[in-house]
């Protein structure tokens, strides 16, 4: 059976490369850690991939917004002068290929217009922005999966409990009709929840950013373009959990998400 081959982009101050490349190696793919610059310039094909990772850091040190110079680099940029990357990303999408963008990579998606995706696709509809708390945030927090979202990363899944480092994870969109319209699709993928009523909630800090409706991570109508706040790849492992000498299963729930990314590939796309 063939590979799994993953991308992995790094640079521009991006910093959870290495993180998430070993949380898809230990789910069987073959990853490969490719900077921004060599997909820029054309001497790496993103289409040659079956998954486009983005991982967490700070693109461009969020001078100018969270991701949002990257994101006008992807929407503008012409490949060796000739197209725009933009159409890379649209075949890669036509071949089935599955993308995840993680924490400052969510953000990226959002501004890119990859999500929320379906009517929306290429235009910025919703956008990450400060905390309410008014302080970056780094805690774990509990986690729902909307019983009806599509999303391939979380099939399967019903709680987990991941970290969060983060100064700008409020999602918010453009209208509330934007909003109720994802929600009724599913699209709402992942949810920040009470740890005792299990239901979403904007209390703080189980909310570490005030997200309306508790939205940790949003996928798109297909759930092959997924975007979430928690850190999966920081729980790679179940001495990462903080209380793990107290499990009672060695479970790591970070890779959870990326076996599902490897299984659906190996089973659809090679």
């Amino acid at each position: 059976m063939g590979k799994v081959r993953v991308l992995v982009f790094w640079g521009y101050g991006i910093n959870c490369e290495v993180e998430t490349a070993y949380a898809f190696k230990l789910c069987g793919a073959t990853p490969e850690i490719v900077h921004l610059s060599e997909v820029f310039s054309g001497e790496v094909k993103i289409t040659d991939y079956h998954i486009l990772a983005f991982p967490g850091g700070f693109l461009d040190g969020d001078h100018l917004g969270a991701a949002q110079a990257c994101a006008h680099r992807f929407k503008t940029l012409r490949v060796k002068g000739e197209y725009p990357l933009w159409d890379d990303l649209m075949k890669f999408l036509d071949q089935g290929g599955l993308i995840i963008g993680i924490c400052n990579g969510f953000q990226l998606l959002v501004k890119m217009g990859l999500l929320p995706g379906g009517e929306y696709l290429g235009k910025r509809v919703a956008t990450l922005t400060y905390n309410d708390s008014g302080r970056f945030e780094d805690r774990w927090v509990h986690l729902k999966v909307e019983k009806n979202t599509p999303c391939i990363f979380l099939k399967g899944l019903d709680e987990l409990y991941l970290p969060v480092r983060h100064g700008e994870g409020k999602f918010l969109t453009e209208n509330d009709e934007i909003l109720k319209k994802l929600e009724e699709r599913g699209q709402l993928a992942l949810r920040y929840i009470h740890p005792e009523t299990k239901e979403p909630t904007l209390e703080y800090p189980y909310n570490p950013n005030g997200s309306p409706l508790g939205v940790a991570g949003l996928c798109d109508e297909t759930g092959r373009v997924f975007g979430l706040m928690p850190h999966p790849e920081a729980f790679n492992h179940f001495t990462n959990h903080p209380r793990w000498t107290a499990l009672k299963t060695k479970i790591a729930q970070g890779l959870l998400i990326f076996q599902n990314a490897v299984d659906w590939s190996r089973s659809n796309l090679l």
